[in-house]
C-alpha cells in the first residue's frame, strides 16, 4: 500500500481519502474534455466512469455524447434514482442528443446497491428502445456501460 502526500500551507501531510478522489476526478475531467478522442481506448471511459460513479448510493442513467470523430461533446446525467433503479424516458435520451448535436452516444448506468454489472432484463430493454428510437434521429448507439464492481460492456457481449 502507498501513501500520497499533498502540499498545503504548513508543509507536507498524508493525503485523505477523498482529496486523492477529488484530484483523481480533476485529472479525469482534464482528459475527458470537450473535443477529447475518448475512444482511444475503452479503459479510459471505464476508469472514468468509474470515478464517476463508483462512490453513489443511488442509481444514476446518463450518456457521453459523440461527434462524428468519436470525439467527446459532453458527459450528461440524464436520470437519478433511487438505490436500485432509475426510470429511463427515451423521449429524453432522444431531446438531448439532438440538443448536443451527437452523431453516437455511449449509454451507462450504475448498479449501485449491488455492485453487480450484469444486466437485467429491464436494462436489456431499455437499451433495444433507446437505440430504435435514436435510429429515428441518425444517432447510433456504439454501447451501453453497467458499472459496479466490474464494468459490463453490451458491445462486448454482442447486445448492441
Amino acid at each position: 500500500m502507498s501513501t500520497l502526500y499533498i502540499r498545503d500551507s504548513a508543509g507536507f501531510r498524508e493525503a485523505e481519502s477523498d482529496e486523492i478522489l477529488k484530484s483523481a476526478q480533476t485529472l479525469m475531467a482534464r482528459r475527458f474534455r470537450s473535443g477529447s478522442p475518448v475512444l482511444t481506448t475503452p479503459n479510459k471511459v471505464r476508469e472514468y466512469l468509474k470515478l464517476h460513479l463508483g462512490t453513489l448510493d443511488y442509481e444514476l442513467f446518463g450518456v457521453l455524447h459523440l461527434d462524428t470523430r468519436r470525439r467527446l461533446i459532453a458527459v450528461e446525467d440524464l436520470f437519478r434514482g433511487t438505490i436500485d433503479s432509475a426510470a429511463v424516458h427515451p423521449r429524453e435520451v432522444v431531446k438531448s442528443a439532438l440538443r448536443h448535436g451527437s452523431s453516437a452516444l455511449i449509454l451507462w448506468h450504475n448498479h449501485s446497491s449491488s455492485g453487480v454489472a450484469e444486466p437485467s432484463p429491464a436494462d436489456e430493454h431499455i437499451t433495444r428502445r433507446l437505440k430504435d428510437a435514436l435510429s429515428l434521429v441518425d444517432v447510433a448507439v456504439l454501447d451501453h456501460l453497467i458499472v459496479g464492481e466490474t464494468v459490463y460492456s453490451f458491445a462486448q457481449h454482442g447486445l448492441i
